[in-house]
Formats: structure tokens, sequence, C-alpha cells
């Protein structure tokens, strides 16, 4: 005898074991995206600290080579997340970044991929010890502007709230590049910003 409004005591349990797995495979993919940024990170980082002892067309041609397989991974990541929430939830921050690197924005790797973790926490890290270095000589001003900009940038696209003077030191030091990338990604949601970024060039690898 089938009786009306009892439920299936099975149908919770799938529903729970499928978002588990769901939960499950998407912490997955996550890692092995972050694996594969981490790799290219690493490269764009390795290039520069040899940078020296390099030529200077086979510098830009390998930075080249290195922002164009940015630039594919950038769209096997924007294929995979479309249309998917969870996904955009996950990795909207990681494409945010990616499109900060092929746009050179950004161009120190280790807050590339500090912002593309969602890390405020070791992005302000980094960023106190940036001024200790500073002030002792250690690193130089135009290198602690850069880095501080991309840093405060980063952290503002994270929710992060900044001091007045963050906000003064990004308003009078932020390139043009740079002030792109907030334009198009300011006051956006995150497909909305990945959207946005996608038809506006800012992704595109610069030629």
């Amino acid at each position: 005898m089938f009786v009306m409004g009892l439920k299936d005591p099975h149908a919770s349990i799938i529903k729970t074991t499928m978002a588990s797995r769901g939960a499950s495979e998407t912490s997955k993919l996550r890692q092995n995206m972050e694996e594969q940024l981490d790799r290219l990170m690493q490269q764009l980082q390795d290039l520069e600290e040899c940078r020296e002892e390099l030529e200077e067309e086979e510098y830009e041609e390998t930075k080249k080579e290195t922002l164009e397989q940015l630039s594919e991974f950038n769209e096997s990541l924007k294929k995979l997340i479309s249309g998917n929430m969870t996904l955009v939830d996950e990795l909207g921050g990681m494409q945010l970044a990616i499109q900060a690197a092929i746009s050179q924005a950004f161009k120190t790797p280790e807050v590339i991929r500090l912002f593309a973790k969602k890390q405020p926490g070791q992005l302000r890290t980094r960023l106190a010890e940036m001024d200790r270095d500073m002030m002792v000589g250690k690193l130089p001003r135009d290198v602690y502007t850069q880095q501080k900009v991309e840093i405060l940038t980063a952290l503002r696209k994270l929710g992060e709230k900044l001091t007045t003077e963050d906000e003064a030191f990004l308003a009078a030091n932020a390139s043009a590049t740079l002030s792109h990338f907030e334009k198009v990604t300011a006051s956006l949601g995150s497909e909305d910003k990945i959207m946005a970024l996608a038809s506006s060039g800012v992704g595109k690898t610069p030629t």
C-alpha cells in the first residue's frame, strides 16, 4: 500500500552522499588547479631571479611563453567554472588573480599565488616584512611600491578593509594597467567579474 507524504528514507542518504562526493571532488579539483598555478608562478619567479643571467630577448621570449601558458590555463578554468556557482565561489578568485598576472597588472609571482589561494593573512604578513626590509634598506623603494600596490589591491579584492593611509597609497601609486583591472572588477559579483574581464581584454596576453 502506497502512503502519500511518506518520504523515502534512502533519498536523504543519497542526497547527503552526493553532496559529500561533490564537495570532495571540488576540493580535489581546487587542489589540482592550485598545483598547476603554483608551477606557472614558480616558472615566473625563477625567470625573474635569473633575469641578470639572460639576454633581454631570451628573457622576454620565455616570459611571453609563460604568460601564454597562463592564458591557456585561464581558458580551461573559465570553461570549467562556467555556469557552476559552486566552482565560481571556489575558483573565481583564482581566475581574477590569473587575469591580473596575464594583463601584468600584478607582476609578483608570490603575491599572485597568495591572491589566488585567498590568503589575506599571509599577504598582510608579507607586507609587514616588506615594510621592515624597506626601512633597513634591504628592499628598493620602487620594488616596495610595486609589490605593496599589488598586495593592497589583492586584499581589497578579497574583501579586506584597508586603512585610510593604504587607500591613499594605492590611489597615488597604482599603474594604469592596475587601475583598469580595478575598474573592470569593481562592484561586481564573482561571475560578473569573470565575464567582464573576459570581454574587456584585461586578460589578454600583452604582445
